[in-house]
């Protein structure tokens, strides 16, 4: 099994938007790393941490699981969507989604600041300066680690 850390702001799409879905795409990305992850990487059973970011405290806040392995996402030919990109092709896809199933919130919120006081987590790529990756790859070590936080 894989473990992932998955950013989503949560005015767009947050983790009690997950929650009431139960199941969902994970739609829109349009970075060529983080796709070759849907697209490559990520399989069914692949648990994640969903992180609210770009807000007034960005933090992990819940988990969910991969349910749909990487398959190619159809907003990128839609001209009426917000993530449509001309260049795409359904013939060869460009971008890429999974679909994820919510687990469980958190005990309390793991605020970003609290995350990079950890030695343990100097290896994580969220806690990196400059890594603006919305999908990203976390050891089991990690995994354990930031689970042992939430009490």
């Amino acid at each position: 099994m894989n473990y992932w850390l998955m950013k989503s702001e949560p005015d767009v799409y947050s983790i009690d938007d997950l929650e009431r879905a139960g199941v969902d795409h994970w739609e829109g990305v349009r970075n060529y790393q983080a796709r070759n992850m849907l697209r490559d990487a990520m399989k069914a059973g692949d648990l994640a941490f969903f992180y609210h970011s770009n807000c007034k405290t960005p933090a992990i806040v819940g988990i969910m699981e991969i349910v749909r392995e990487g398959y190619p996402d159809p907003t990128a030919f839609d001209p009426a969507s917000k993530y449509y990109d001309p260049k795409s092709d359904p013939a060869r896809p460009r971008w890429y989604m999974v679909d994820v199933k919510y687990v469980r919130h958190l005990e309390r919120p793991l605020p970003l600041a609290e995350l990079k006081r950890h030695p343990e987590l100097a290896d994580l790529p969220l806690v990196r300066r400059g890594n603006r990756l919305s999908i990203m790859p976390v050891t089991p070590a990690q995994w354990a680690f930031i689970l042992g936080l939430e009490g």
